[in-house]
């Protein structure tokens, strides 16, 4: 049963992640440990390289449609990297103990619930940053860059211990950092071709500790590929707003579900 239905996991998982950017981590994480019984170091490192893989075919649509914004894309760059690179040194130097599992889970669900939330105030957000941009200009001017490497940082930290926020919470840093400049479109090519090399980053510490599952990985792309490149095209025309609101009301279910809430 499972090898049916991880195909198709991958290919809900690929489309929403294609329409809207988010759900790499935040669903697929959720779904190895719910539905497929992996353990929460393996669904990590299997999700990662699920998410690197996946956004590569995506990236592909939006670069080709002109909308990945180069200058924010290496401003993340410049805190993500280096900040993953440390994180995963830091996993590799700490022994993993039993109870750390269940630990690891709860970060999971917390960095599940948190990116429910930036799904959910990332158009209010869009809408205040929008009033307020015209206003402070010039003193946003003065911290935007050093804000935007910060912001990649902690993104780099986040996405490295749980594979979670790299799609909803970098989508409101940059809501917030970027009102008038990124347009839905550019935001959401911008977010995805972040999180490309940052899960490769991240996905390498998991893999050279066998946290890799290779047979899932490649069984979850059959689906998630074809399904994330169709999704990209059509995510300029799609109702985003809706889209994100039922996503963010199932992303808390399933939040609720690992703390052991539900």
């Amino acid at each position: 049963m499972n090898s049916l239905l991880e195909p198709v996991a991958g290919a809900v998982t690929g489309f929403i992640v294609g329409l809207t950017g988010v759900g790499g981590g935040a669903l697929m994480t959720p779904i190895l440990l719910l539905l497929f019984g992996i353990a929460p170091h393996t669904a990590i490192g299997t999700d990662l390289w699920f998410a690197a893989i996946t956004k590569i075919a995506i990236a592909t649509v939006h670069r080709g449609n002109g909308t990945i914004d180069w200058l924010v894309l290496r401003r993340l760059w410049l805190g993500s990297l280096p900040a993953s690179a440390a994180t995963t040194l830091w996993i590799r130097a700490i022994s993993v103990e039993a109870g750390s599992t269940a630990l690891l889970q709860r970060a999971i669900a917390v960095a599940v619930v948190l990116t429910a939330i930036g799904l959910i105030v990332q158009a209010p957000l869009r809408r205040r940053a929008d009033r307020r941009y015209p206003e402070f200009a010039e003193k946003y001017a003065n911290w935007q860059a050093p804000a935007t490497v910060l912001a990649g940082a902690l993104l780099g930290v986040i996405v490295t211990l749980t594979s979670v926020g790299a799609g909803a919470l970098g989508a409101v840093m940059l809501v917030y950092l970027y009102p008038t400049r990124l347009s839905p479109p550019r935001l959401i090519a911008t977010d995805v071709a972040h999180a490309i090399p940052l899960a490769i980053f991240a996905g390498l510490g998991h893999l050279l500790a066998g946290g890799v599952d290779g047979r899932l990985l490649g069984s979850l792309l059959l689906g998630s590929i074809p399904a994330g490149v169709i999704a990209g095209s059509l995510s300029a025309r799609m109702p985003h707003a809706a889209v994100r609101g039922a996503l963010s009301l199932v992303l808390v279910v399933v939040g609720l579900k690992l703390a052991g809430a539900w």
